[in-house]
């Protein structure tokens, strides 16, 4: 058969083109032939059913496909190998279809737009899914190339059956739904694709769908970046995923994703949840700042992350539950505002060669029936290093924790526990903690350095301790409690600063081969102790136990209180803080602070005369009261609950801070300090969440003060049901259980403190008084920043000053102004405008290098 010459038809109005339109010309086509579209607007509805080529004749942006009224697509594709090239592609309804592909048909979109409706495309149904497999290009029945979707509602692109689609170098735009959909047996191949905007997931698969993503970018999602259902798989590489509204990515059912080299960054929630059977690989991922946990992992599923980075979550960076198990291999965890590991349930931990640091809480904290196994990790910066309570076996081989502010390691009441090599410095109340009713054994390793006892055996607790070296402690290297005992084999006590050894009563521990060297004594504590030694020696000398103990070569301590089982929350979907805190193992005493010198700091704030004169007067009522109470005198009703009402950076937590410290001199409270929570600390995203995360902090705050800034966002302005409610009523309960030792202070904006107070009964009987913020005047930001200059030894000229006066008095004050803090801001922006200027001189003098001239101010103070 002789080859057909193919031909090229022309579409334009008024008589440019042979066809005026392009339905037409498309049914006067013959497979092959091309179809040349002149600019303008054309409302049809198109059928493709052979293979032909439809282009716009001058270029993208030039030739409008709509759609007519009445629900039918702009373009219907029932042909193979059909080719769009430059158009935009308008459709009818948002919520229907503009562009199909029915089973068996193939279309290619170059440079063209789709607005106002979804592509649609339908593939063979039974088709078998398939892997991608590395290195495979694949084939498509449907190819996007550099096009732009928007204005879709539900889904942007939709795909069936066994559909087949590439999309290269494409963006997807403002959906009202998600931006793509997968069901079936349909497989997506992305690379270089741009989501932006979507009011649901960015993209969610469904039935047996796969996804394969290169080198693309999904921006704020409503919901989650990924959703993977049923038994899906998806395959990203290179890939960001930002501000997603609920999770980067979620897979539930027995869904599967493997990542290289993706970032999840700030998702409101969760960054990557796991539900029921799901299974998760990462190589080389990171997620950073999510609102929840960065990995949370409950049901069946595994997870499996190499060389990836958790940074700055708000709840636990990893949240094990149910009996979930998860690997990380050279992982690095920094910066979480709960638990760096949190494994709770029958979840299984696996931890090796990674780094934990700068951890509110627990470094990896194993609770319910969880074990976990942590091998040649650096914990550092932590509350407590890893705390087990599980008796399901865990085991911490060659690791390191540096600088825990409670423990290093801590096996708590009910747990089990091995310990081989590991090494811990710098701990502020022990190295090891050995609860009571723990069971522990600890092989090799060392304690080292830190301001507390090396190693704490509590109460009835026997722990088996072999091999480990401890060595300037700053108190006992290993404290018996009442009843304490176990083995101590080939253990060496080094300068230590109280006694190696303290022994309260009844403790009768056995020490083989034990030596004490340059410690002040070898044993202190009670004498109705009964400790057995075997070849033990101090100082090269026999060691030996006559009954008398030396006493402390320091001024004796309070005695260490009961430390009981750290308790952790338990069950799924509970990834909070512990519902108490720990208990405090004992630290110096803060010194005292007198009344008259904290009533003199207080006078020298800025401003804040109105507050200055309030807090006066509730010292001289409670120092009444405390008078009347030394006199065997009835106490008169007094909350010492108290609303700041008051708009941001107007002192309020430096003034809540002070409060906290008068209290503690006035002996109305034990400590005084100051736990700074807001909405975020206190209210959490799952049924049952919000009652221990909200006790946590509560407890963190006794014997001082709970801050709770911006209070009002516990209540909702709508009303209706809202876990913010549930933190408020917890909140009265445990303010009424600790009337007497602790000071609750709500503070916010002064127009939604009413509604915050007003929305429970018990919060009106318990905030009386209102302390009102004002905010500082011109000349008080002067002097702030005046203040701020002469703690970084810098001087404002005379010229300088009035200038900067100026500037705050014609500074607006609107919804971005943060009054002492734009202060601040303002002195940090004149110290760069002045390194800048010293920069260009030649040798400036040390008082150029101090002074701060006009032309340091920002430039709007110029003007």
């Amino acid at each position: 058969m002789p080859h057909r010459t193919t031909r090229t038809h022309t579409v334009g109005p008024r008589g440019r083109g042979a066809h005026r339109a392009v339905a037409d010309a498309l049914r006067a086509a013959q497979p092959g032939d091309t179809v040349v579209v002149a600019p303008g607007r054309y409302q049809e509805s198109l059928e493709l059913d052979r293979r032909v080529v439809l282009v716009a004749e001058q270029g993208p942006g030039t030739v409008v496909l709509a759609a007519p009224p009445g629900g039918a697509p702009v373009l219907r594709v029932l042909g193979p190998d059909c080719l769009l090239r430059g158009l935009d592609l308008e459709g009818a309804d948002p919520g229907d279809p503009a562009v199909t592909v029915t089973p068996g048909a193939g279309l290619v979109l170059d440079h063209c737009t789709v607005t106002g409706g979804r592509i649609e495309v339908r593939g063979p149904e039974g088709a078998e899914p398939g892997d991608f497999r590395e290195g495979e290009e694949g084939t498509s029945a449907v190819l996007l190339r550099d096009c732009r979707l928007t204005g879709a509602r539900h889904a942007a692109l939709r795909l069936s059956g066994g559909a087949r689609v590439r999309v290269e170098s494409t963006t997807v735009a403002d959906v009202d739904g998600v931006g793509a959909v997968l069901a079936g047996t349909a497989r997506l191949d992305v690379t270089g694709l741009r989501l932006e905007s979507t009011t649901g997931s960015g993209i969610r698969l469904r039935g047996r769908s796969r996804l394969r993503m290169t080198e693309s970018r999904l921006t704020s999602p409503g919901r989650a970046g990924l959703l993977l259902e049923d038994t899906a798989h998806a395959l990203v590489t290179t890939t960001r995923i930002e501000t997603p509204g609920t999770a980067g990515l979620h897979l539930g059912g027995d869904s599967h994703a493997d990542l290289t080299d993706t970032r999840v960054l700030r998702p409101a929630a969760s960054a990557l949840v796991l539900q029921d059977a799901a299974r998760l690989t990462a190589d080389g991922c990171t997620v950073t700042a999510p609102g929840a946990n960065g990995l949370l992992a409950t049901g069946t599923a595994r997870a499996r992350l190499t060389d990836c980075r958790l940074e700055d979550c708000g709840f636990s960076a990893v949240h094990l539950a149910d009996r979930a198990e998860a690997a990380f291999t050279d992982c690095r965890v920094r910066r979480g505002a709960e638990h760096g590991f949190h494994v709770a349930g029958s979840a299984v931990l696996g931890l090796t060669d990674s780094t934990v640091g700068e951890i509110a809480l627990t470094g990896v904290a194993v609770t319910d029936e969880a074990r976990a196994t942590v091998t040649g990790c650096r914990i550092d910066t932590v509350h407590t290093g890893v705390a087990v309570a599980s008796p399901a076996g865990s085991r911490i081989d060659r690791s390191t924790v540096v600088g825990a502010a409670r423990a290093g390691l801590e096996i708590s009441s009910g747990g089990r526990a091995v310990l081989t090599g590991n090494r811990v410095t710098g701990s502020g109340a022990a190295g090891l903690l050995l609860d009571s009713g723990s069971e522990a054994t600890v092989e090799g390793g060392s304690v080292e350095g830190g301001t507390g006892s090396g190693v704490v055996v509590w109460t009835g607790a026997r722990p088996v301790i072999s091999g480990l070296r401890i060595d300037g402690t700053g108190r006992n290297g290993v404290y018996f409690a009442e009843g304490a005992g176990g083995l101590l084999t080939s253990c060496d006590l080094v300068g230590t600063r109280l006694p190696a050894v303290h022994l309260a009563a009844g403790a009768a521990p056995r020490l083989r081969r034990c030596r004490v060297l340059d410690c002040p004594a070898a044993f202190g504590g009670d004498g109705s102790a009964a400790p057995v030694l075997e070849q033990c020696d101090v100082d090269g000398a026999p060691l030996a136990f006559v009954g008398a103990l030396h006493p402390p070569a320091a001024p004796a301590l309070p005695g260490i209180p009961a430390v009981p089982a750290v308790p952790l929350p338990t069950g799924a979907g509970a990834p909070g803080p512990p519902a108490a805190a720990p208990a405090e193992l004992p630290t110096a005493e803060p010194e005292e602070e007198h009344l008259d010198d904290l009533l003199a700091e207080l006078a020298t704030l800025v401003g804040l005369d109105r507050v200055k004169h309030d807090v006066h007067s509730m010292v001289k009522l409670m120092q009444a009261v405390r008078l009347r109470e030394e006199a065997g005198l009835p106490a008169p009703p007094l909350s010492r609950h108290l609303v700041f009402a008051g708009n941001p950076g107007t002192g309020k937590t430096t003034v809540a801070r002070l409060y906290g410290r008068l209290l503690k001199a006035l002996g109305l409270l034990r400590r005084g300090h100051l736990v700074e929570v807001d909405r975020s600390a206190l209210v959490g995203e799952y049924v049952g969440h919000t009652g221990p995360r909200t006790a946590a902090a509560f407890n963190r705050a006794l014997g001082g003060v709970l801050f709770i800034d911006e209070a009002y966002s516990l209540v909702p302005e709508s009303g209706g049901h809202d876990f913010g409610l549930e933190a408020v009523a917890t909140l009265v309960k445990l303010m009424e259980d600790h009337r007497d030792d602790v000071v609750v202070i709500a503070a916010g904006y002064p127009a939604d403190m009413a509604r915050f107070i007003g929305s429970n009964p018990g919060l009106s009987s318990r905030f009386t008084r209102t302390l009102l913020f004002e905010d500082y005047s011109a000349a008080d930001l002067v002097a702030i920043v005046e203040h701020q200059a002469r703690e970084h030894r810098y001087e404002l000229t005379g010229p300088a000053r009035l200038r900067l006066l100026r500037h705050f008095e014609t500074l607006p004050r609107g919804a971005g102004f943060g009054n002492g803090r734009s202060a601040r801001q303002t002195f940090q922006e004149m110290t760069e405008r002045q390194a800048q200027r010293m920069a260009e001189a030649v040798t400036p003098t040390p008082d150029q290098l101090s002074t701060l001239e006009p032309a340091d101010l920002p430039a709007p103070a110029l003007g």
